[in-house]
């Protein structure tokens, strides 16, 4: 029994920034994973400057920026002719601006590097705990475990993924299928032909289309995710979005783009979905923290930011509310309310705007025509689109 603990579900990269944050400000935290080791699925992501100046408070940023890569630019060219369209300088100016560095690293780098400060505070990490239940009783909360283990606390956050299992005790809703899927890989630097920069991440966006490169570990790997609309999807083909339908939709791109697919794995695909904004996360002493909460498409690539600015958003409320050693019930309604209501409008607003994004990026015709001239005529620093994301 751990009854004054915080107890996290979900070891992630949200559930393990919570778990970091909230033991950061001296409270106990235990974590319980259903996997039996902390593991991240895929390899690149891209973490922005409202989630790396968090990661800075959290004193881990610099083993970030060591362990990833700080590109100069965010590019976007058109996947069909190849021409560079627009960029977004992310140099000094864009770190004074945002208080923070663009960082892209390897997804088990950065679960790793929390683990490790979360290990060095204090938090109990446990693995191969998968949740059965949790039960609001009269001074905390019980969870129960699929082994028999039972855990009480004073409040449980439910960072258990996409597929939360706590989410369905609020909502009946379920994933919603884009009908895009993500073919990744990673290849070594030296095994890369074409010309690759190791200082961009650059997007090729085309007609239902497109793909995402950048350097990974200080640039000795290069990351790349393709991402196409599956015609067998609409079709209702159980096999949809099968390494045949790929080839066959990135054979209308330039050479530079068709290049990549030879190093995607083609063993494993990721279906994309998100789901429709909740104005509620709270259930008793439970709450919802990133996907969990608000799975959104790639496109803004905000997944991990978003649960990053949730677990600091939790352990301050947690701070501002929880006063007492052993809080009542009182303060910890006030506590998790106080969460949902700054996070819920801030991230229902990132997942509507992906799909945005998405639709623009993947657009055909005459629509395509029309983005190319807007991102060929931006500024190159104009910063209005990303200033809501990264300046919140």
């Amino acid at each position: 029994m751990s009854d004054g603990e915080i107890l996290v579900i979900g070891g992630g990269i949200g559930g393990l920034t919570a778990a970091l944050a909230i033991a950061r400000s001296g409270r106990a935290v235990r974590v319980l994973e259903r996997a039996p080791e902390f593991a991240e699925i895929g390899a690149g992501l891209q973490l922005a400057p409202n989630a790396t100046r968090l990661l800075d408070r959290l004193g881990v940023l610099d083993a970030c920026v060591e362990a990833g890569v700080l590109p100069e630019r965010l590019v976007f060219n058109d996947a069909l002719t190849g021409a560079r369209l627009t960029h977004l300088d992310l140099g000094e100016d864009f770190r004074r601006r945002y208080g923070g560095p663009y960082v892209v690293m390897h997804r088990s780098d950065l679960l790793r590097i929390l683990v490790e400060a979360c290990r060095t505070h204090g938090v109990a990490l446990e693995n191969g705990r998968g949740v059965d239940e949790v039960t609001t009783e009269p001074g905390g909360v019980t969870v129960t475990c699929a082994d028999g283990s039972r855990h009480t606390g004073v409040l449980a956050v439910a960072a258990d993924g996409l597929r939360s299992g706590v989410r369905g005790r609020l909502s009946d809703d379920q994933p919603i299928d884009s009908g895009y899927v993500a073919y990744r890989g990673t290849i070594p630097m030296d095994e890369v032909t074409g010309p690759i920069s190791l200082s961009e991440v650059v997007v090729w966006f085309g007609p239902g289309l497109h793909l995402v490169q950048y350097p990974l570990r200080s640039g000795r790997l290069l990351n790349q995710v393709a991402v196409f609309r599956s015609p067998g999807f609409a079709a209702g083909d159980p096999d949809w979005g099968n390494p045949d339908e790929l080839d066959a939709a990135f054979s209308v791109t330039c050479e530079p783009v068709r290049m990549a697919l030879p190093s995607l794995w083609r063993n494993n695909r990721w279906p994309m979905y998100d789901r429709e904004p909740l104005d509620n996360w709270l259930t008793g002493r439970t709450v919802l923290l990133g996907d969990a909460a608000h799975p959104m498409l790639q496109y803004l690539a905000q997944g991990a930011c978003q649960a990053i600015e949730d677990g600091v958003s939790l352990a301050d409320s947690l701070d501002r509310h929880l006063t007492d050693a052993v809080p009542d019930a009182v303060s910890v309604d006030k506590a998790l309310h106080a969460y949902q209501d700054e996070r819920i409008p801030r991230t229902s607003h990132i997942q509507r705007t992906a799909r945005v994004w998405g639709d623009m990026w993947h657009i055909d015709g005459v629509g395509a025509l029309l983005r190319n001239e807007v991102f060929t005529e931006r500024a190159v620093d104009d910063y209005r689109h990303v200033d809501p994301i990264y300046g919140a």
